[in-house]
């Protein structure tokens, strides 16, 4: 979001070098918009040895990612992961392992990325449209966003 008035004080905000990066800065009251990244949680969800993969609401048919959400207020990483298997997939996960983070700076993100082992009945949440469960060796990772982290698991399982 960027602002063009001070939530602050109502000042026109203006632009200004601080630390190195442009920031919206008020030069009434001194507020600074830092526009630091959003923090969101990630899971490579497995269950049954196989990748569970999810299409959110509005997607186009052939897209499909990992489940992912924002971390709330007073959670954990490892806590709001779990939380989003739960509320996407119906499903109970324990956390074998941080995968790693990862700049998603299109978006202005960054991603906490896990490796959960769920189990359960997959019971879909609101938030999405279908899932489908692939084998490790059939998925392909994309690019941006969740995608490198997908690509440095299936990596590291080859190594391992």
């Amino acid at each position: 979001m960027i602002y063009k008035s001070c939530p602050q004080c109502g000042a026109e905000l203006v632009e200004a070098e601080i630390g190195g990066h442009a920031r919206q800065k008020c030069p009434a009251c001194d507020f600074v918009f830092w526009d630091n990244p959003i923090p969101v949680i990630a899971a490579i969800v497995e269950r049954e040895g196989k990748i569970i993969l999810t299409r959110n609401k509005g997607w186009p048919e052939k897209w499909l990612g990992i489940v992912a959400g924002f971390l709330e207020k007073g959670e954990t990483p490892e806590q709001g992961v779990l939380r989003e298997v739960k509320e996407e997939l119906g499903l109970d996960g324990e956390i074998v392992s941080f995968v790693g983070h990862y700049a998603f700076e299109q978006r202005n993100q960054i991603i906490f990325a896990f490796h959960v082992r769920a189990e359960g009945e997959i019971v879909i949440g609101d938030e999405l449209a279908a899932s489908k469960a692939l084998a490790p060796e059939e998925i392909r990772p994309w690019d941006i966003g969740t995608g490198p982290a997908l690509k440095d698991w299936l990596a590291s399982r080859q190594k391992g």
